[in-house]
């Protein structure tokens, strides 16, 4: 799995981009000593490369991809699973081979007016869609009540920058779920790990605190927490809290 396409590094890449005028027309200028100019490269050289060496440790070295907890893969043809992403989808792949016999439904809540993040356009560029993969509302997915035995969002709710829209999309996940279902939710949370590693990219991450409150106004209750890395969180949700 790459890490550069709609990840991390990606928004490191765009904040970059933001600094680069103010640097070139303030750091850089001939008032400035040589010696402070060379200081200040060496140091946004390590953190770029700090950012850069985690992001290939959670992305490619980790086992984020192996879904442990995700629970043992399952022979029931009559297993239903959902995948909910936005337009950057490394994972139904990796579901199918899981669980070979489950039904599987792919969706994708991209929305170019409403999720404007650059990384976005370009993974989706760059990574074709999975067969069947259907284009929907955030709020709005068409499957019958109480359909899924999991569903799963991974790295991409955070893209819905709107907590009403956010809230929007679970009060959906509960009502397609199952009332022994769970929902698998993978984010990185802006806390201190990840502001060491990705420094102002942290800012496009969404706080623990602020999914609680979007899981309790959809009515999802977090039964567990699972940390694949220091750097990812996966909230495994359901209906009932136990």
């Amino acid at each position: 799995m790459g890490f550069f396409n709609g990840g991390p590094c990606s928004n490191i890449g765009a904040s970059t981009k933001r600094l680069s005028k103010s640097v070139r027309y303030g750091f850089f200028s001939h008032r400035v000593p040589p010696v402070c100019r060379y200081v200040f490269l060496l140091i946004l050289l390590a953190i770029v490369s700090v950012s850069l060496l985690a992001s290939f440790y959670i992305y490619d070295k980790s086992d984020l991809y192996e879904m442990k907890w995700a629970g043992a893969n399952i022979n029931d043809p009559g297993i239903s699973i959902v995948n909910i992403h936005a337009g950057f989808d490394e994972t139904s792949l990796l579901l199918k081979e899981k669980f070979p016999s489950a039904s599987l439904k792919v969706f994708d809540f991209y929305d170019p007016r409403r999720h404007t993040e650059i990384s976005i356009k370009r993974a989706r560029r760059a990574y074709p869609p999975f067969p069947c993969t259907q284009g929907i509302h955030s709020s709005c997915i068409p499957l019958n009540d109480h359909h899924a035995d999991k569903i799963f969002v991974t790295l991409s709710a955070h893209e819905i920058r709107d907590a009403e829209e956010r809230k929007g999309l679970f009060l959906e996940l509960k009502r397609v779920l199952k009332q022994d279902g769970c929902v698998f939710v993978t984010e990185h949370v802006r806390y201190l790990p990840n502001f060491l590693v990705y420094n102002i990219g942290c800012f496009h991450f969404i706080s623990r605190l602020s999914w609680y409150r979007t899981f309790e106004a959809a009515g999802l209750k977090v039964i567990k927490e699972e940390k694949s890395t220091p750097f990812i969180t996966t909230f495994i949700l359901n209906k009932h809290g136990i």
